[in-house]
Protein backbone atom coordinates (compact mmCIF):
# COMPACT_ATOMS: atom_id res chain seq x y z
CA UNK A 1 0.00 0.00 0.00
CA UNK A 2 2.95 2.67 0.92
CA UNK A 3 4.37 1.55 -2.21
CA UNK A 4 1.92 2.28 -4.43
CA UNK A 5 1.27 5.57 -2.86
CA UNK A 6 4.93 6.34 -3.28
CA UNK A 7 4.65 5.97 -6.87
CA UNK A 8 1.48 7.21 -7.34
CA UNK A 9 3.26 10.81 -5.65
CA UNK A 10 6.37 10.55 -7.86
CA UNK A 11 4.38 10.03 -10.69
CA UNK A 12 2.14 13.12 -9.64
CA UNK A 13 5.12 15.14 -9.26
CA UNK A 14 7.01 14.09 -12.78
CA UNK A 15 3.62 15.20 -14.40
CA UNK A 16 3.19 18.54 -12.71
CA UNK A 17 6.89 19.22 -13.76
CA UNK A 18 6.42 18.62 -17.28
CA UNK A 19 3.50 20.88 -17.37
CA UNK A 20 5.50 23.78 -16.44
CA UNK A 21 6.71 24.77 -19.88
CA UNK A 22 9.87 26.00 -21.40
CA UNK A 23 11.74 28.41 -18.56
CA UNK A 24 11.66 32.22 -19.09
CA UNK A 25 14.90 33.89 -17.95
CA UNK A 26 15.99 37.52 -18.54
CA UNK A 27 19.89 37.68 -18.63
CA UNK A 28 21.87 40.96 -18.50
CA UNK A 29 22.44 41.53 -22.36
CA UNK A 30 25.85 43.18 -23.88
CA UNK A 31 27.29 45.26 -25.77
CA UNK A 32 30.45 45.57 -27.94
CA UNK A 33 31.96 47.67 -30.65
CA UNK A 34 31.99 45.15 -33.54
CA UNK A 35 33.44 47.97 -36.26
CA UNK A 36 34.80 51.71 -36.26
CA UNK A 37 35.44 53.14 -39.52
CA UNK A 38 36.80 56.38 -39.61
CA UNK A 39 34.93 58.86 -42.78
CA UNK A 40 36.42 61.50 -44.73
CA UNK A 41 34.82 64.03 -43.35
CA UNK A 42 36.01 63.11 -39.66
CA UNK A 43 33.11 61.30 -38.32
CA UNK A 44 32.89 57.70 -37.25
CA UNK A 45 30.65 54.64 -38.80
CA UNK A 46 29.96 52.89 -35.49
CA UNK A 47 28.76 48.96 -35.52
CA UNK A 48 27.11 48.36 -32.43
CA UNK A 49 27.20 44.69 -31.33
CA UNK A 50 23.98 43.81 -29.49
CA UNK A 51 23.93 40.20 -27.58
CA UNK A 52 20.93 38.96 -25.96
CA UNK A 53 21.30 36.15 -23.23
CA UNK A 54 18.18 35.51 -22.56
CA UNK A 55 15.87 32.72 -22.92
CA UNK A 56 13.32 34.77 -24.84
CA UNK A 57 13.54 37.83 -27.66
CA UNK A 58 13.84 40.78 -26.40
CA UNK A 59 13.44 44.35 -27.87
CA UNK A 60 16.46 46.93 -27.95
CA UNK A 61 15.16 50.63 -27.39
CA UNK A 62 17.88 51.97 -26.37
CA UNK A 63 21.79 52.51 -25.64
CA UNK A 64 23.81 55.06 -24.30
CA UNK A 65 27.07 54.50 -24.08
CA UNK A 66 30.30 56.26 -23.37
CA UNK A 67 33.19 55.16 -25.90
CA UNK A 68 36.77 55.38 -23.90
CA UNK A 69 39.98 54.91 -25.54
CA UNK A 70 42.62 53.67 -23.04
CA UNK A 71 40.80 54.98 -20.44
CA UNK A 72 40.34 58.68 -22.16
CA UNK A 73 37.18 59.87 -23.53
CA UNK A 74 35.97 59.09 -26.93
CA UNK A 75 32.60 59.76 -27.91
CA UNK A 76 29.29 58.97 -26.81
CA UNK A 77 27.22 56.70 -28.32
CA UNK A 78 22.96 57.39 -28.16
CA UNK A 79 21.04 55.24 -30.78
CA UNK A 80 17.14 54.03 -30.36
CA UNK A 81 17.75 51.06 -32.63
CA UNK A 82 14.08 49.64 -31.96
CA UNK A 83 15.64 46.18 -32.57
CA UNK A 84 14.02 42.52 -32.04
CA UNK A 85 16.45 40.08 -31.08
CA UNK A 86 15.79 36.54 -30.37
CA UNK A 87 16.85 34.55 -27.69
CA UNK A 88 19.98 34.02 -27.32
CA UNK A 89 21.09 35.74 -30.36
CA UNK A 90 22.87 38.79 -31.45
CA UNK A 91 22.23 41.83 -33.93
CA UNK A 92 24.53 44.83 -35.23
CA UNK A 93 23.26 48.55 -35.03
CA UNK A 94 25.15 51.14 -37.25
CA UNK A 95 25.58 54.71 -35.48
CA UNK A 96 27.57 57.84 -37.13
CA UNK A 97 29.03 59.52 -34.16
CA UNK A 98 31.01 62.65 -34.14
CA UNK A 99 34.06 61.89 -31.73
CA UNK A 100 35.45 64.22 -29.01
CA UNK A 101 38.67 65.71 -30.24
CA UNK A 102 40.49 63.35 -28.26
CA UNK A 103 39.25 60.51 -29.87
CA UNK A 104 39.96 61.54 -32.85
CA UNK A 105 43.57 62.12 -32.30
CA UNK A 106 44.05 58.74 -30.49
CA UNK A 107 42.30 56.97 -33.17
CA UNK A 108 44.06 58.71 -35.63
CA UNK A 109 47.44 57.43 -33.64
CA UNK A 110 46.61 53.92 -33.48
CA UNK A 111 45.55 53.46 -37.25
CA UNK A 112 48.84 55.30 -38.54
CA UNK A 113 50.86 53.03 -36.13
CA UNK A 114 49.21 49.90 -37.22
CA UNK A 115 48.43 49.31 -33.55
CA UNK A 116 45.36 47.99 -31.57
CA UNK A 117 43.40 50.38 -29.38
CA UNK A 118 41.61 49.14 -26.23
CA UNK A 119 38.22 50.88 -25.24
CA UNK A 120 35.32 50.67 -22.81
CA UNK A 121 32.06 51.21 -23.30
CA UNK A 122 29.98 52.26 -20.08
CA UNK A 123 26.59 53.56 -19.60
CA UNK A 124 23.28 51.75 -20.09
CA UNK A 125 20.91 49.80 -22.55
CA UNK A 126 17.19 49.98 -22.67
CA UNK A 127 15.70 46.47 -23.38
CA UNK A 128 11.94 45.04 -23.16
CA UNK A 129 11.78 41.21 -22.77
CA UNK A 130 9.00 39.57 -25.09
CA UNK A 131 5.36 40.49 -23.23
CA UNK A 132 7.30 41.70 -20.15
CA UNK A 133 8.47 45.56 -18.94
CA UNK A 134 10.83 47.81 -20.26
CA UNK A 135 14.36 47.34 -17.62
CA UNK A 136 17.66 48.91 -18.20
CA UNK A 137 20.58 47.31 -17.18
CA UNK A 138 24.34 49.23 -16.66
CA UNK A 139 27.05 48.28 -18.66
CA UNK A 140 30.62 48.37 -18.48
CA UNK A 141 32.73 45.99 -21.25
CA UNK A 142 36.24 46.66 -21.76
CA UNK A 143 37.59 44.80 -25.02
CA UNK A 144 40.30 45.80 -27.67
CA UNK A 145 39.81 46.77 -31.06
CA UNK A 146 42.54 45.95 -34.48
CA UNK A 147 43.42 47.46 -37.70
CA UNK A 148 41.54 45.96 -40.19
CA UNK A 149 43.76 44.30 -43.57
CA UNK A 150 42.63 45.99 -46.42
CA UNK A 151 40.03 48.42 -45.15
CA UNK A 152 42.45 51.81 -44.40
CA UNK A 153 40.26 53.71 -41.77
CA UNK A 154 38.76 50.39 -39.88
CA UNK A 155 39.28 48.34 -36.75
CA UNK A 156 37.78 45.79 -35.67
Amino acid sequence: MIRRFASITALSFLLAACSSGPVRRVSEPTASLQQLTVRSDGQWDVQLRLQNYSSIAMRFDKASLDIRFDNGPAAKLEVQPGLDIGPESADVVNAILTPLPSGRARIASALADGRGLAYTLSGSLAATPQDGKQKSWDIKRESALSPVPGLPGALR
